[in-house]
């Protein structure tokens, strides 16, 4: 036997020293399971809970907010379309396919047969050195080079030196074979 190496335990020792992981293991799911049924939701705090400091006023109430997700799916609706109607009205004015082709670019999404529209990622990348916003038309043609469908779309406030994408959806090229290309891009 080594003189420095530790003494060996007896082996029911080595044994309890290798229930211990499983022991804690145990130990803390109880504790979590007795937590988890106390009868409180888990969802912010307790009404016991007291705080230091009071609550602002106009602070949210335990009471749900007027606000719902049907009205917030709208706002974002309504802004994502204010947007492409800007970006309809830059398109509308520019001749020719624009000054920021060379920024765009458009790569189609697989499908499945069952979808219900065509997508096309779009990504735009602002080479300038503020912020600017970028209106893009990307068509939707067939192999034999027919414009199926067109999809304009907006992006502002792109920052500059980096990249930002979104996606542009067909619901005429749903299941036809189509390939995407920018028709227009026009920074502003």
């Amino acid at each position: 036997m080594n003189p420095n190496s530790p003494p060996r335990l007896p082996r029911g020792n080595r044994a309890a020293r290798a229930l211990v992981p499983a022991l804690l293991a145990a130990v803390i799911l109880a504790g979590t399971a007795a937590c988890g049924s106390s009868g409180t939701s888990g969802e912010g705090t307790s009404r016991s809970v007291r705080t230091l400091t009071p609550e602002p006023e106009g602070s949210p109430s335990a009471e749900e907010s007027p606000r719902t997700q049907q009205s917030f799916a709208a706002s974002v609706s309504a802004e994502a379309e204010r947007v492409r109607q800007r970006a309809v009205k830059e398109l509308d004015a520019v001749q020719g396919r624009g000054n920021a082709v060379a920024d765009v670019s458009v790569n189609g999404l697989p499908v499945a047969k069952s979808e219900e529209f065509r997508s096309a990622l779009v990504r735009v990348t602002n080479p300038t050195r503020a912020a600017a916003f970028y209106a893009v038309k990307v068509e939707f043609v067939d192999a034999g080079g027919k414009v199926i469908d067109s999809v304009v779309l907006g992006f502002e406030g792109a920052p500059p030196d980096r990249t930002v994408s979104e996606q542009a959806n067909s619901r005429k090229a749903a299941g036809i074979k189509t390939f995407p290309r920018i028709a227009q891009a026009e920074r502003g």
